[in-house]
């Protein structure tokens, strides 16, 4: 099967450029399932060791086995591109999915977002990862596991807290106020005069006056990973150093997730039309092909035939195509290049769409019971971003440094509309102080929007 699908590659990459799209080289490697399954659950084929991602692996792990996902190829962008397919997938599967990377590829290169990522963390995030890997062993070995792994909670509980808008590489803040503009013009008194004219005309200097200290933050600092790493009072270099090292990979995954239903929505539009023009596949490969095209972008699973979750495959599939019969391949790429999941969903998800994909909101009753809420365009559209607001993380920010080097932290609940869960904000609040080691207090709201203040000291 191997060999078939390499003979199979070189032909469908020439079908894409034929197409138009446009991509950095991509490596394909063909590896057993459960290392696809591993390289899923953290996020790179190595990255930082840490006992959460076990967690989520044997969870995954028990998912998989009872036949609740499934993982088809896991794709990273950069130049080149790596994506890996499992061996256990079917000739027409990995078929597909070439022709579903490629889209990805495509994507990744053309896309704002994506391309403002890989110029700032990098284009070899493959190796990079594995040199933090090593970063992080190193500091095991100096350090201990222990010690290590507890930076590691706190910097990993606060992976999406990060301000892409910023950027990876930031300057600190100023460390004093803007000094106003002294006025120019003085009236004219003995001393300036004769002053003028020992100097052959020039007038006195002005003297400055004290400078002001400027607070700190200036403003809300949205970036808390920055933040601690910078101003945490008695943090040492190498805690500094895993901080930054987990903020660099969070701006790498930030567009991923920002993009996903305009990201498998275009890979999967183009592996359909790649199979469909792809005269050089066998008839009954391409039957095949395209019974897994439709497992992937259906919109609901086995007997339910309403979908209660979003499927982006579906989703964004289903835009696309819209989009393509509607304003044509040059405005979709246009579309392509500058949205997020934002806009996309804002701007192109219609009403008549949304009808036609029966997507509504609803209520589940005790009795399991299912009761349309809504049709309305607005909230179905602001329903299926909520997730994703803020990287899927509360809205907290750094309010104040206190010169006693306590800090403040705010989370702006009415912007993102929900209260926090106070158990797990509470052990968060720990991580922070047990590397801020000062005070710090969090002003938020519970899941029921009443004010609450959490401290540590």
């Amino acid at each position: 099967m191997e060999s078939e699908l390499r003979a199979y590659i070189p032909q469908i990459e020439a079908l894409a450029q034929d197409q138009g799209l446009d991509y950095y080289p991509v490596e394909f490697e063909i590896v057993p399932p459960a290392f696809m399954l591993e390289i899923s659950i953290y996020g790179l084929p190595v990255r930082i060791p840490h006992w959460s991602f076990g967690v989520r692996y044997i969870y995954q792990l028990v998912q998989h086995r009872m036949g609740h996902s499934r993982v088809f190829e896991v794709v990273f962008p950069g130049n080149p591109g790596r994506a890996y397919l499992a061996n256990s997938n079917s000739l027409e599967e990995n078929t597909l999915v070439v022709a579903h990377v490629l889209g990805h590829a495509d994507f990744a290169k053309n896309n704002h977002l994506f391309a403002q990522s890989q110029e700032q963390v990098g284009y070899n995030i493959v190796e990079q990862a594995a040199a933090h890997a090593g970063q992080i062993t190193r500091a095991m070995e100096l350090h201990g596991v222990e010690r290590v792994e507890k930076v590691l909670d706190a910097a990993l509980a606060l992976e999406q807290h990060i301000d892409t808008h910023l950027g990876l590489h930031r300057e600190s803040y100023p460390e004093y106020q803007p000094q106003k503009a002294e006025p120019r013009e003085h009236p004219k008194d003995a001393f300036r005069e004769r002053y003028e004219e020992l100097t052959n005309g020039a007038s006195p200097p002005e003297l400055a006056s004290n400078p002001e200290k400027a607070p700190i933050p200036p403003k809300p600092e949205h970036d808390l990973l920055w933040f601690i790493a910078r101003y945490a009072p008695d943090m040492e270099d190498w805690e500094r150093d895993i901080f930054l090292t987990v903020r660099e990979e969070s701006f790498y995954f930030q567009p991923v997730f920002a993009c996903q239903i305009m990201n498998e929505g275009w890979a999967s539009y183009w592996h359909a039309r790649l199979l469909r023009e792809g005269k050089f596949l066998p008839s009954d490969l391409y039957v095949q092909a395209i019974k897994t095209h439709s497992d992937v972008v259906r919109p609901y699973a086995g007997e339910h035939q309403v979908a209660l979750a979003i499927n982006p495959y579906h989703l964004g599939f289903s835009m696309w195509e819209k989009i393509i019969e509607e304003k044509g391949l040059a405005e979709a790429r246009r579309i392509m290049s500058e949205d997020d999941d934002f806009g996309f969903v804002r701007n192109h998800l219609t009403q008549e769409m949304a009808d036609e994909l029966r997507l509504f909101e609803y209520k589940e009753e005790h009795n399991g019971r299912i009761n349309i809420e809504t049709r309305d365009i607005n909230r179905l559209r602001e329903q299926i971003l909520a997730p994703k607001f803020n990287f899927g993380a509360p809205r907290v920010y750094v309010d104040e440094l206190r010169r006693d080097g306590a800090l403040v932290l705010r989370h702006d609940h009415k912007t993102d509309g929900r209260g926090l869960d106070m158990e797990r904000a509470e052990k968060v609040l720990a991580y922070v102080q047990s590397l801020w080691r000062r005070p710090v207090t969090l002003f938020t709201a519970d899941r029921n929007g009443d004010q609450q203040i959490l401290q540590t000291s």
